[in-house]
């Protein structure tokens, strides 16, 4: 007789991944929104320095990275979460926040991990379609806030699809929540958008919103994507305290926390990755749209394009893969016909479009 699980286990939907991480060291590795640059050799230090102390385990309360955190915001370390990953966050909101009866509103295509929320805990999604240049419709979320719902999502810059609100967008649909309604605000990308000024731009919604959480990561320009740290910005201590609860303990370990508290102090590093990286994005653009595809205007590290009609998405993305190029295809991500392809390094991207040129 088989095993039996939980009716959850048959809902939750697999992460898509992309195909051909056995290619080798000369693959182009385009399909995960990694940064391109290695992590600041003080920061590989600092992660190493805690391998000597492996056989104890990390400060439960992670009070290094929180103080970090909360000099550099001005938010206090209460109003803080910290996790192996912004994922985990995200994963532990939907668990400390969604039931069955609940509802979980947010766009679509957007992070690939929102479905797993509703899914995982029983609650009902409600996917809002995104508008016709690949932006949320906050106005058409907003209409689907009922009583019932319990958690909004909003993914800024928006990944797949690279797309960014402003400031002044994303405030006006927080005055049309309830109170009640916990709002996250998935800013993984925000160092690297243009649109929002700055990474305390958003802070001034905290003060204002008391349902509002600001979810950010290490893993992006900071490279540390191995390690898996994120952190939430909560304007509220209750958020905080609801998804340490229904953590395991020791939810991030010693080496990605002083790794992250290292990285903070190179802020001077993060400003040159972030204007490399907007240079090798706007040549990529440049690059697919000498071929005639449709981009998304992107605000982050990475594109969205749509294939032509008539190609086949997953003979492209196979035919790449076979060129020692990975993308994320769009339809793992919500939308056929589509790719979501990460700004590399110049000879990457070059691999990139010649390779597609050959395809489409």
């Amino acid at each position: 007789m088989p095993l039996e699980f939980a009716e959850r286990i048959r809902r939750i939907p697999v992460y898509p991944v992309a195909a051909g991480y056995d290619l080798g060291a000369e693959v182009a590795m385009l399909a995960s929104n990694e940064c391109c640059f290695a992590p600041h050799p003080a920061v590989i230090e600092a992660a190493s320095r805690t391998l000597a102390g492996a056989h104890r385990y990390p400060d439960p309360y992670y009070t290094p990275l929180r103080r970090a955190l909360s000099e550099r915001y001005g938010i206090p370390a209460e109003r803080i979460a910290v996790g192996n990953g912004s994922c985990d966050i995200l994963l532990a909101a939907g668990e400390a926040l969604l039931e069955p009866g609940a509802e979980v509103v947010y766009a679509w295509p957007a992070f690939s991990v929102y479905p797993h929320l509703a899914a995982s805990s029983g609650a009902r999604a409600i996917e809002v379609p995104l508008d016709s240049e690949a932006r949320h419709d906050l106005d058409a979320m907003a209409d689907e806030i009922t009583v019932a719902t319990r958690l909004v999502l909003v993914c800024n810059p928006n990944n797949p699809t690279s797309t960014a609100l402003g400031l002044d967008a994303i405030e006006a649909f927080l005055e049309r929540v309830p109170s009640h309604v916990c709002v996250i605000l998935d800013e993984a990308y925000c160092e690297i958008s243009l649109s929002l000024g700055d990474t305390y731009a958003s802070l001034d919604l905290l003060r204002r919103f008391g349902n509002l959480v600001l979810l950010r990561t290490f893993s992006k320009v900071y490279g540390l994507a191995a390690l898996r740290a994120g952190y939430a910005l909560c304007a509220s201590e209750d958020f905080r305290v609801a998804v340490d609860q229904v953590r395991q303990p020791f939810y991030l370990n010693a080496a990605a926390q002083a790794g992250a508290v290292e990285a903070l102090r190179h802020q001077d590093e993060v400003e040159r990755r972030v204007a490399q990286t907007i240079a090798a994005r706007m040549t990529l653009e440049e690059g697919v749209r000498e071929l005639g595809l449709w981009l998304a205007e992107s605000d982050a590290n990475f594109v969205w394009l749509r294939l032509p009609d008539g190609v086949d998405e997953g003979d492209v993305v196979t035919g790449l893969r076979a060129r020692g190029v990975l993308v994320r295809a769009g339809a793992s991500l919500g939308q056929q016909g589509a790719l979501r392809v990460t700004a590399g390094t110049e000879r990457e991207n070059e691999r990139f479009v010649g390779a597609l040129r050959d395809l489409v």
